[in-house]
């Protein structure tokens, strides 16, 4: 029998002390790929998120809320209070046999628990410490808490999102997800794997500042480009491209549907598909550049055409002939869709104190294996018999009658 492969993080320990989402997002994704993390959370409350509902995730008289399972897969939980003198030492000692220790607390706000990257790595040399704030840890903003709500605002990303100011429902308009916290949260993954391999070669660990703003500058990608090299701010297309047409949803007879025509080629295939095979070699729009210029004239006859059949006939189609195109699902639609059943997108985990989770799996395949951390999401300080690897049992109970260490 084939031994089991080892996962890319196996062996390596992070010590988890942040919260929300840009965090735990990070965590959550070093659990999947096989790191051991342990999740510090205050005794009594816990993580903020675990409050966030509706809806509620419930068993056997556990209550959590279901944004808490989106981001906690496969970790342990620990409740300790450490803003007490003895919890704070508890945690430093944790660090210093850990790989890795995320937080994101405000600046400065784990220097007087001695938890601090200067502290921790004192004692732990090879230590790689991530901070996650809102502004990072220097500038004239670094002292303000940082909500990926202000951050998508300040950020730009609210300037392009939304149809155009003066049409019906027109104005700045937030994404549907956390974006700047997932994206910080990828960010801060991706930088930890960068210094514990440099760790390999130097011995040495690292100090990572990630800041939910620069990020949201960074994602930015294409518009921050084309601000910088236009010198003009971009305008919100509504579910338009800036630099791409046609590449939006149009109305079918019954319901939406997106068509994205990336290059001359599918948009002569377009063309014939609505019977406008002149299009292709209309100087007007046979180019992409030209398109993006004859906009306003171009997408109200495609508009008209695609309204006149359904949107099955048209996806058909445009399938056949190779000319991008998609439905717009709903959640529940795009999590039952064939292709996410085949790729098994929703997965479950039991074996915890929440019973069976049901979640979205990682999209994570290396060498065809998937990598789904097979723990669950922790109930509040379900696995704090993990605690005596560092405290002997006389100390463990005096601290948990203390209410220092519990759930």
């Amino acid at each position: 029998m084939e031994a089991p492969r080892v996962k890319p993080l196996e062996g390596i320990r992070v010590l988890d002390l942040s919260r929300v989402l840009a965090g735990p997002w990070a965590t959550q994704a070093l659990a999947d790929w096989g790191a051991e993390v342990i999740k510090v959370e205050q005794p009594r409350s816990g993580d903020d998120t675990r409050h966030w509902g509706p809806p509620w995730h419930e068993h056997r008289g556990q209550k959590v809320a279901a944004y808490f399972l989106a981001a906690n897969r496969g970790k342990r939980s620990v409740a300790i209070d450490f803003s007490t003198a003895e919890g704070a030492a508890l945690v430093r000692r944790m660090a210093a046999s850990a790989d890795v220790v995320v937080e994101n607390f405000k600046v400065g706000g784990l220097a007087r628990f001695g938890l601090d990257a200067a502290s921790l790595r004192a004692e732990n040399p090879r230590l790689v410490y991530a901070s996650i704030t809102g502004f990072g840890q220097d500038g004239p903003y670094s002292d303000r808490a940082g909500y990926d709500y202000i951050i998508q605002g300040m950020g730009g990303l609210m300037s392009l999102t939304g149809l155009p100011d003066g049409e019906p429902g027109g104005g700045p308009m937030r994404a549907g997800v956390a974006v700047a916290d997932l994206f910080t949260g990828m960010y801060a993954a991706n930088a930890i794997l960068a210094a514990l391999y440099r760790r390999q070669a130097t011995g040495e660990g690292a100090t990572i500042d990630l800041a939910l703003f620069d990020v949201q500058l960074a994602m930015l990608a294409n518009q921050a480009s084309n601000a910088m090299v236009s010198g003009r701010d971009p305008v919100r297309q509504g579910a338009g491209h800036p630099n791409i047409v046609p590449y939006q949803p149009f109305a079918a007879a019954d319901q939406p549907i997106i068509i994205a025509v990336g290059n001359d080629r599918q948009f002569a295939r377009l063309a014939a598909i609505l019977g406008h095979e002149e299009w292709a070699s209309d100087p007007a729009y046979s180019t992409n550049s030209a398109r993006v210029e004859a906009r306003g004239a171009l997408i109200p006859q495609i508009e008209a055409i695609i309204g006149t059949r359904c949107a099955a006939d048209w996806l058909d189609e445009l399938e056949a002939a190779g000319v991008p195109a998609g439905p717009i699902n709903s959640v529940g639609q795009a999590l039952s869709d064939p292709q996410a059943v085949h790729r098994g997108a929703r997965i479950a985990a039991g074996g915890g104190a929440l019973g069976e989770v049901p979640m979205v799996g990682s999209p994570l395949r290396i060498d065809g294996e998937r990598f789904d951390a097979p723990l669950p999401p922790p109930a509040l300080g379900e696995h704090g018999d993990l605690l005596s690897e560092w405290l002997d049992a006389g100390e463990l109970e005096r601290l948990r009658r203390a209410g220092i260490v519990g759930a």
